[in-house]
């Protein structure tokens, strides 16, 4: 899943890899890890509104994904500027897609500027692929009926990873505030190393913390955040990294649990 900056400058100019910059595009063009190509967060998401961080249908995905290059052959490697949750997107994406075996920039574009490794300003060129692919059967998105059928399943752990505040109920970003009933709190950022430019933490220090929550690889864990963008990151870790083998993520999240006044909530 992770691959160090140095490691991959020492690839750089390698045919076979696909280096996908989500920084944005003020980002992009200011400097960018040499010969990455631009892809935008809102192309590899949509929103039904209130719900927020949808897939998009294939045939979106697909010109995307062609637009960049993408073929499954290549060898991804993405990184963004703000902790990887919007690169994990598109390693989420891909894994829908059954394309796995995408790797992260380990602490992104801040960890390869720290350690003066080559940029670009360049406006990108890539051959546009005609990539066809389609969403895999026994995929790991679950929607709003998923999750209430499993409010009280011993053996299903809802994982919020938004910020406390969200999570308590003090930090609105729906119409209503709480979390899921049952759910446990992991924010995202405790599995990365501030000191060391979002980096991850050691494994088994990762490890310990989900342990002490009882989220264990014998359950079935459900990731969530507000609309599945900072989810997308922890889900990833928790499968390619540390190997759970039954991840699961609510893509409609808090945007769309919070703003059903149907729904059940905890404070």
């Amino acid at each position: 899943m992770l691959v160090q900056p140095k490691e991959l400058a020492q690839r750089l100019g390698d045919p076979n890899l696909l280096i996908v910059d989500l920084c944005g595009k003020e980002s992009y063009l200011s400097g960018h890890i040499l010969g990455a190509v631009p892809l935008e967060y809102d192309e590899i998401s949509i929103a039904r509104l209130p719900a927020q961080g949808l897939m998009p249908e294939i045939s979106q995905l697909n010109t995307s994904l062609s637009k960049i290059g993408y073929t499954p052959e290549k060898q991804v490697v993405a990184y963004d500027s703000v902790g990887n949750n919007q690169a994990a997107r598109l390693l989420w994406v891909l894994s829908e897609l059954g394309h796995g075996g995408a790797l992260l920039i380990d602490g992104g574009l801040k960890a390869w500027l720290a350690e003066n490794l080559p940029t670009e300003r360049s406006e990108f060129s890539v051959t546009p692929s005609n990539f066809q692919g389609k969403y895999q059967e026994g995929r790991a998105e679950v929607d709003k009926t998923y999750v209430l059928n499993h409010l009280n399943n011993p053996n299903t752990i809802f994982l919020d990873v938004r910020t406390l505040g969200e999570y308590q109920g003090t930090d609105a970003r729906a119409n209503r505030v709480g979390r899921i009933p049952g759910a446990v709190h992991f924010e995202w950022t405790q599995a990365l190393d501030k000191d060391h430019h979002l980096r991850f933490k050691p494994k088994e220090e990762i490890r310990a913390m989900l342990e002490a929550l009882k989220v264990t690889p014998d359950k079935e864990i459900i990731c969530y955040c507000q609309k599945y963008l900072r989810a997308s990151h922890t889900s990833m870790m928790l499968k390619y990294m540390l190997g759970y083998p039954k991840v699961k993520g609510y893509v409609g999240s808090w945007s769309e649990w919070g703003n059903d006044p149907e729904t059940p909530i905890e404070i």
